[in-house]
């Protein structure tokens, strides 16, 4: 592991893996959406008091009021030091693109099968 990390690949981190999805899909933090926002369940204090912003890519959580980028909840959920944080991210990101690489490959495959039968 590097002792430091570019500017640009933790910016990539912070910006480039929607909070939502990151807390739903990959952390598994139990989730809702109400009044229109989503929530979930924090990590810190265990309030559901919660929301989102895709704008800025932060959760905030209003009863602790603790805020977390991506990194920063991957921390928090899964008792991991920033160092190791980051790998995971890293990690989540590549493999997110390896499968929309395949996907893609995949449905161009079939794109061209159906025009091959016409």
């Amino acid at each position: 592991m590097p002792k430091r990390y570019a500017e640009e690949t933790l910016r990539k981190l912070r910006n480039g893996i929607p909070i939502a999805a990151l807390i739903a899909d990959i952390l598994g933090l139990p989730c809702k959406t109400a009044e229109g926002y989503f929530r979930f369940l924090c990590p810190q204090c265990g309030g559901f008091h919660t929301a989102t912003n895709p704008k800025t890519n932060l959760a905030r959580c209003f009863d602790c009021q603790r805020n977390f980028n991506p990194i920063d909840i991957t921390m928090t959920v899964k008792r991991k030091n920033f160092r190791e944080a980051v790998q995971f991210l890293q990690e989540i990101q590549t493999i997110d693109a390896k499968k929309l690489y395949a996907e893609l490959a995949a449905s161009m495959s079939a794109q061209t099968q159906r025009i091959r039968e016409k």
